[in-house]
């Protein structure tokens, strides 16, 4: 023990939402709550410490035209890292990234496998575009090669109708979440609008990315069945943008998504007042930056939601849903530490002072 540094973090552990701790330990890349006997290359941390943020819509290998090479995926995956965003569920890439399993000072990555979208009814060189009939067989496809998550896109604008319409028929849906359920894996689809969300819910979703389209009506639904999501607020805000640039050719579609930015904060405060669970998301990838984990919990707390679940929403609560660890005794040291608490304010989490990864100071 003598030979190997220890890193001892002082301060406040936030190792729950209400459990605090004065103190912690790295031995050995992990977590420890007691003092290692003998050490004597201690280096200390001073600040409120949390666990490793969790970006639980992001896209790593994924830039405007498609998939990108490992070193912009690795840029990517670096600027979320110096975010403090240490955990991502990468709703969806068409670019193969488990070289990142490899790399110790890398976010750990849970992965979606490549979206899977209805054909010529998503963005060009994103998705596999397959037909209702094919449906099952590549979600079983994605099942095996993802991390425990499939990504279906549930709806997009359907041109000869010149608005959001739903991908797939309730029928097709039901067999493929049922098929991905009995290959261990939850599944998620990207939903804008309202018309999908029902069948969806009902075939046995598992989360709904954006859920701009979620109604009042719907809400008692997503609660019942304990339907997760994840709104991307910060891409929500793009909205506006997006619809100016339909208002010629689709004018139904601009409108639509006028009206689902002008209730944005209603919607995820409505969802989070009937008890549906809410994570943090940034849709990072594609045409958003990454490393936004700061701003997406700063536009929840602006939606509603008291400041210290927004904060769960990207650290114990959000970790807990994907099954990983926090600051638990033993689990490996992903952690950030911060001048002052974040509890009391959240813009605290844009200026982290030190980023933890397995154990080493990597930012």
């Amino acid at each position: 023990m003598s030979d190997q540094a220890v890193l001892h973090v002082k301060g406040r552990v936030l190792a729950g939402p209400e459990d605090v701790r004065d103190e912690l330990w790295v031995v050995g890349g992990r977590v420890s709550y007691d003092r290692p006997a003998g050490a004597r290359d201690i280096r200390t941390v001073t600040g409120w410490a949390l666990p490793g943020l969790v970006d639980a819509h992001c896209h790593v290998g994924l830039g405007p035209h498609g998939p990108v090479d490992a070193a912009t995926a690795e840029k990517q995956a670096r600027t979320d890292r110096e975010a403090g965003t240490l955990l991502i569920r990468d709703a969806g890439s068409p670019s193969d990234t488990r070289w990142v399993d490899d790399r110790d000072d890398l976010p750990k990555i849970i992965r979606a496998g490549r979206h899977i979208a209805r054909t010529r009814r998503y963005i060009r060189n994103f998705a596999h575009e397959i037909e209702p009939a094919d449906l099952v067989a590549y979600v079983a496809q994605e099942a095996r090669r993802g991390d425990g998550w499939v990504k279906l896109v549930g709806d997009w604008i359907d041109r000869d109708l010149g608005d959001l319409a739903p991908s797939w028929p309730r029928d097709a849906v039901e067999a493929a979440i049922a098929e991905a359920h009995r290959l261990g894996a939850r599944v998620t689809a990207h939903c804008f609008a309202e018309d999908s969300l029902q069948d969806l819910v009902e075939a046995g979703i598992d989360c709904v990315e954006h859920a701009t389209g979620l109604t009042e009506d719907l809400i008692p639904l997503f609660a019942a069945r304990g339907v997760a999501i994840v709104p991307t607020l910060v891409n929500i805000a793009t909205f506006p943008r997006l619809a100016a640039g339909g208002d010629e050719k689709f004018p139904r579609w601009s409108a639509h998504m006028r009206r689902l930015h002008e209730r944005r904060y209603d919607t995820v405060r409505g969802a989070y007042d009937a008890g549906i669970p809410v994570y943090v998301g940034t849709d990072a990838g594609g045409s958003l930056a990454h490393g936004l984990v700061a701003d997406e919990v700063a536009e929840l707390v602006t939606a509603g939601i008291p400041p210290l679940d927004a904060l769960a929403a990207t650290s114990w609560a959000a970790r807990a849903w994907l099954g990983r660890p926090g600051l638990e005794e033993g689990a490996p040291a992903d952690l950030v530490v911060y001048e002052s608490d974040p509890r009391a304010d959240v813009r605290v989490l844009a200026s982290p002072r030190r980023v933890v990864l397995n154990g080493a100071a990597v930012a």
